[in-house]
């Protein structure tokens, strides 16, 4: 059956997040025949640009990020279907605007269209374009008008709640995408065909056979351009907030009951639901904080981030955060789960750590087991998408020595394809009206109900060791004691390229 005509508005249509991502993903789905057959694109900003010149700043875009290799002929093509319009989003002329572009289309097409609208704005327009789109009477339709919203969903608990219901005066909650790119991962994806289409490890997949999970997201690069909006914000909304709360969420739900998108959306909101929230006079025991001075990656000598484009010189924002959670359930009662993200670390390095039990007795010699560590298996999101299983092995030889031997699967050596990027992933479920990998607004809450204590505590008390680690590091050294105390540690990111 033939795809719907569909248009697509992106607000904030000249920016960084559309000349990287959006488009290069949207030309790569075209590419693979993933757009319907009537399709338009229509970027809308205030930059006094024309049409040609965009088209032409777009091309460059695509030519550097996208996975496609740029065509000359298919770019002509495709872009035909790129419209630009110039416009105020705070103004409702803009608006009657985009609505006579989006009925020219229809009637041209001589088809109803599916319209989405992308706002790949500021935060600050989230709750401005969509009331502006509903007083022109294109938020009505549940079939087929939705609404995309980047993150930040909020500041903390109370302005996430604001727009939450700001955005559902407008649109329903079902019209509402809430993107978070790292769903459109594959391997985090994969999270779920890993636990749930397998009969191995599910099974030991609880507290029974599990010590600890650990889930890491290095960063090796600093605020780059974003120092003005990171220094407000810091690593704990940045990134715990959406990214590290997503992972805990695959990582801790109950198996599902079918692959519908509010059935999996349900086991997320039940995880966060039972994790145990941190009292104000607990967060010191729970919560570590940093922020980077200067120091070395790959060789290259690094600025602090005090010393960053934007940033204040005396700035407080934390660039590293370090957390310990409980969920408390049946499945995963005493089990701690550690996370931790950073700017500036040693490395790019994304991956989920889950650290099996040791063996209730050790039957071998001692001197088979000198380098005894118990099984583990690591789930690589970044840079290098797999798998692999650490256990114990017999070194060859004449006498039983015992050391850890890895099974490894890749992805891209396995399936000898090209792995999509998230934007593509994500742009088509949306597309497709496919909310499995977007968060609802209940999720988006019960997360900020249990870092907003924490945010609130550091308010209340101001680092004063800041900065504490230095560039090239893997955070302050608050946050290996966070583990030791449990007699746990850090794994080293797995590096799947060798």
């Amino acid at each position: 059956m033939e795809k719907e005509p569909s248009i697509i508005t992106i607000f904030g249509g000249g920016g960084d997040l559309t000349w990287r991502k959006l488009i290069p993903a949207l030309y790569n789905l075209y590419l693979e025949q993933k757009l319907p057959p009537q399709f338009a694109v229509i970027l809308v900003d205030g930059k006094a640009i024309t049409e040609p010149q965009m088209l032409t700043h777009l091309q460059k875009g695509v030519s550097q990020f996208s996975a496609g290799k740029l065509n000359p002929s298919e770019w002509k093509t495709f872009s035909e279907n790129i419209h630009y319009l110039k416009g105020d989003f705070k103004k409702p002329e803009t608006y009657k605007k985009l609505n006579q572009t989006s009925k020219d289309l229809q009637k041209k097409w001589n088809q109803k269209a599916h319209t989405i609208f992308y706002m790949a704005t500021p935060p600050s327009l989230f709750g401005v374009i969509p009331h502006y789109l509903q007083q022109e009477g294109m938020s009505q339709d549940l079939e087929y008008n939705r609404l995309v919203c980047e993150k930040p969903i909020g500041y903390d608990l109370e302005t996430a709640k604001s727009l939450n219901q700001s955005l559902n005066s407008c649109f329903d909650e079902s019209q509402v995408f809430r993107i978070d790119h790292y769903l459109g991962k594959e391997t985090v994806q994969n999270i779920l065909a890993f636990r749930f289409a397998n009969p191995l490890f599910e099974p030991v997949w609880n507290r029974r056979y599990i010590d600890y999970i650990t889930i890491t997201v290095g960063e090796a690069v600093g605020v780059e351009e974003r120092g003005g909006y990171y220094d407000h914000a810091g690593a704990l909304r940045d990134m715990v907030q959406n990214h590290l709360m997503q992972l805990l969420c695959l990582v801790g739900m109950e198996p599902m009951l079918s692959f519908d998108a509010n059935e999996i959306r349900n086991k997320k909101v039940d995880v966060l639901n039972a994790v145990r929230e941190i009292s104000p006079d607990k967060v010191h025991e729970s919560a570590v904080r940093g922020q980077y001075y200067e120091g070395r990656i790959n060789g290259k000598k690094v600025p602090g981030f005090r010393d960053e484009d934007g940033v204040a010189p005396d700035s407080q924002t934390d660039t590293f955060v370090a957390l310990k959670f409980f969920i408390d359930n049946w499945r995963w009662q005493g089990v701690p789960f550690y996370m931790r993200t950073g700017k500036r670390m040693e490395k790019r390095a994304s991956e989920i750590s889950i650290h099996f039990r040791a063996v209730p007795h050790h039957s071998f010699p001692p001197e088979a087991s000198l380098n005894w560590m118990p099984a583990r298996l690591i789930i690589s999101i970044q840079p290098v998408e797999g798998i692999t299983l650490r256990f114990q092995a017999k070194y060859p030889g004449p006498e039983m020595h015992l050391r850890a031997a890895d099974m490894i699967f890749n992805y891209q050596n396995e399936f000898h394809t090209r792995i999509p990027e998230a934007y593509e992933t994500l742009l088509a479920d949306i597309l497709e009206n496919n909310q499995t990998l977007f968060m609802r607004s209940d999720q988006i809450e019960a997360s900020w109900k249990l870092l907003t204590p924490i945010l609130e505590m550091w308010k209340k008390s101001p680092p004063h060791d800041f900065p504490n680690y230095p560039a090239g590091t893997w955070g302050p050294d608050a946050a290996n004691n966070l583990l030791a105390q449990e007699g746990h540690s850090w794994p080293h990111p797995t590096d799947l390229d060798h």
